[in-house]
């Protein structure tokens, strides 16, 4: 995957993000925090979002096709 595809992939997670109202007020959410993690030995890029009216946490999790073998075993041996 080449990078324009990484960005183009990352881009539409932020607009689920954008597009997704907060379940307590109605308000945005906004990305506090993204790594990508292993879940079932598949990479997902795990966003950590915080509402900008009310403060409620949400995490949003997207399968991470950009993310190589070797970054693979590089996240497997931070754990």
């Amino acid at each position: 995957m080449i990078l324009t595809d990484i960005m183009k992939f990352i881009e539409s997670e932020y607009k689920v993000i954008n597009n997704t109202p907060c379940e307590i007020c109605g308000g945005d959410y906004e990305a506090d925090q993204l790594e990508i993690l292993l879940i079932d030995d598949v990479p997902f890029d795990v966003c950590q979002c915080s509402c900008c009216n009310c403060g409620h946490e949400k995490t949003f999790e997207f399968y991470a096709p950009f993310v190589t073998e070797n970054d693979l075993k590089n996240i497997t041996n931070l754990n």
